[in-house]
């Protein structure tokens, strides 16, 4: 028996068929992890969401920013964008179905007995794991509660800085930001969003959030995706990138998280 996260598939439905078999992957004895952004970008993204919530009740799967920009399109909060591929998704006849079942998702997940974190973009610097996990069950019972109100107001890249009295929705937002779009936080914990390189920021101001020197250690190893020009690497101890960049034409990758093995398929688009 084994537990496999697997990274960003985004709509890639065949590469995660064939990494599903490379792993050699039995649903009455495995488990699958996935980091979110299960779709949008690839051309598979009604069949991945239909395939993904088809597997066994163990499955895990935490919401990425891409998750959520399809609750808001079902919704009628935005408009699909040039380049997205879930419209098939909102036309679907079970559409209403697929989006209650992913409404659901958490934004972390936390395996005490495994020692792992599951997130979608990281845990903000300067959260401890309790806060961490606090502040996550805050979306996750607005998500359940007040569903139309949290898509309408999480768009906005402010507020940057967490403050332990931030309230309403500025709270949620950056809770949400933390969860589903960090990549690189200032000197002083600011998530900014200007970048989406490498880890090697050309701005000295900028540093991965994982390389923040004020970051609150966590014991617990970290798995995540969303960023996929890290090409699944992560120079940081007990921390590891997941998104490969599959749907840019790289690979899906699975981390198991008993043996610490990554396993990939090549991804041709």
């Amino acid at each position: 028996m084994a537990t496999y996260a697997i990274g960003d598939v985004q709509g890639c439905l065949s590469p995660l068929m064939q990494l599903l078999a490379k792993i050699n992957y039995h649903p009455q004895h495995d488990r699958l992890w996935f980091t979110g952004d299960l779709i949008n970008r690839g051309n598979e993204s009604l069949a991945t969401l239909e395939f993904i919530k088809s597997l066994p009740e163990n499955t895990v799967c935490v919401l990425g920013n891409h998750d959520l920009t399809l609750l808001a399109a079902y919704y009628d909060i935005i408009q699909p964008k040039p380049g997205d591929t879930y419209a098939e998704i909102l036309k679907a006849p079970n559409a209403k179905e697929l989006i209650e079942w992913l409404s659901k998702k958490p934004l972390l997940f936390h395996d005490e007995t495994q020692g792992y974190i599951l997130c979608h973009a990281g845990v903000y610097p300067l959260w401890d794991l309790n806060r961490a996990k606090a502040c996550a069950r805050e979306v996750e019972d607005c998500l359940q509660n007040n569903l139309i109100a949290l898509l309408a107001h999480m768009y906005g890249n402010e507020p940057s800085y967490w403050y332990e009295d931030l309230t309403g929705w500025d709270r949620i937002r950056f809770i949400i930001n933390a969860f589903t779009r960090m990549r690189f936080c200032d000197t002083n914990g600011g998530l900014d969003f200007s970048l989406k390189e490498s880890s090697m920021s050309p701005l000295s101001s900028l540093l991965p959030w994982f390389s923040l020197p004020q970051r609150i250690p966590i014991q617990e190893k970290i798995l995540f995706g969303h960023w996929a020009a890290l090409q699944g690497q992560c120079p940081v101890n007990n921390i590891y990138a997941l998104d490969s960049g599959c749907v840019w034409g790289n690979a899906l990758t699975a981390f198991c998280l008993e043996s610490k093995e990554k396993i990939s398929v090549e991804c041709t688009l």
